[in-house]
């Protein structure tokens, strides 16, 4: 068995979907489904064995514990985490509460329950983190990629949250021995994802007729990358990856913006015309750029290619396509994750 934190978000409930697809390994799955997880996520699971789920909190080191002396899982992979730059310009505590003092206490008991096994599982155990690009800061255009060498410059309290968690991960492996693996990844987009990020809030906000809110001027550039590639990376560095070392995943694919919602808008365009003819593209409206927005992230995954052989399988232009087509197929999914907190939310952040 393996443990999975935040299980039931984006990321996490797509790694466990694609992991029992491939594997009758089974999955304890622990989660406080705050406002972004989403059990729903997971309803195909719901009578599959190998999907064990408890709900709590990474914080809570007497449940961690009781869990892992219970279930002896091999690995854990921690994608728990409070992950929206802009909630965190807002409310930056539960970031620190969370990413930073949760994930201290996760390592605490993850530590705690590999110094007691045996030699054979002790030497077999991971802790995988999974953590992202911004910990890096912001990039000029002319700036090469980030590597797992680029000093750490975090520009917001959620980047900062993340750098600091990455930190400890690493402190336990070196003063203590914990065999820890760290993954960096870019933006990730697809199936399950929450609807206040750029790609699922401007795909819903079109199909609604809504505005399609852009920051600034919408060159912000980002490395794109298919979230089940994600998933096939992490397994390839839980399975492979050198003790100790830190991983950068991207998509190769570096787009500003602006250009993401305009590709959007052309499969839009394609797959469900507007019935007045015109193009989703007039429903993009600029608005107010947030406070320290960083201008450009892009991922140099030399490393993880060479060492491990992994490289992403869909370009940006496959993978949002099925992207759109998941969100058009999956409407009630939509209907039920678009909650009256989540309105409040945007009615805050893009007044």
């Amino acid at each position: 068995m393996i443990l999975v934190t935040g299980g039931a978000g984006f990321i996490g409930s797509n790694f466990i979907l694609d992991w029992l697809t491939q594997s009758d390994e089974a999955v304890l799955n622990l989660d406080l489904l705050t406002y972004a997880g989403n059990l729903e996520n997971l309803s195909s699971l719901q009578d599959d064995p190998r999907h064990v789920f408890v709900k709590g909190d990474i914080g809570d080191t007497k449940l961690v514990s009781e869990l892992l002396d219970k279930h002896k899982p091999r690995a854990v992979i921690n994608f728990a985490a409070e992950s929206h730059v802009d909630r965190s310009i807002h409310g930056p505590e539960d970031f620190i509460q969370t990413n930073v003092v949760g994930t201290f206490h996760l390592l605490e008991s993850a530590r705690a329950y590999w110094a007691e096994l045996d030699e054979e599982a002790k030497s077999d155990f991971r802790f995988l983190h999974v953590s992202t690009d911004e910990v890096y800061g912001t990039l000029g255009n002319s700036d090469p990629a980030f590597t797992e060498a680029t000093p750490y410059a975090p520009n917001s309290p959620y980047s900062a949250s993340k750098a600091a968690s990455d930190h400890l991960v690493r402190a336990y492996h070196h003063t203590y021995g914990l065999p820890v693996l760290t993954t960096n990844c870019s933006n990730n987009y697809g199936p399950y994802h929450f609807p206040e990020k750029l790609i699922p809030l401007c795909l819903l906000n079109a199909m609604a007729g809504k505005p399609l809110p852009i920051y600034g001027d919408g060159q912000q550039v980002r490395d794109w990358l298919f979230v089940k590639d994600h998933c096939g990376a992490i397994r390839r560095v839980l399975a492979e990856g050198k003790l100790g070392e830190t991983y950068n995943v991207g998509g190769w694919n570096e787009k500003a913006n602006l250009n993401v919602v305009n590709t959007l808008c052309e499969i839009l365009d394609e797959l469900k015309p507007r019935e007045d003819g015109l193009s989703y593209k007039a429903q993009i409206t600029f608005v107010k750029d947030r406070p320290g927005h960083d201008r450009r992230y892009a991922i140099d995954a030399t490393k993880i290619e060479r060492d491990l052989g992994w490289k992403p399988q869909e370009t940006f232009e496959t993978g949002i396509r099925k992207t759109v087509i998941w969100y058009m197929e999956n409407q009630s999914w939509v209907a039920n994750v678009v909650s009256g907190e989540y309105r409040q939310w945007l009615n805050k952040q893009y007044s």
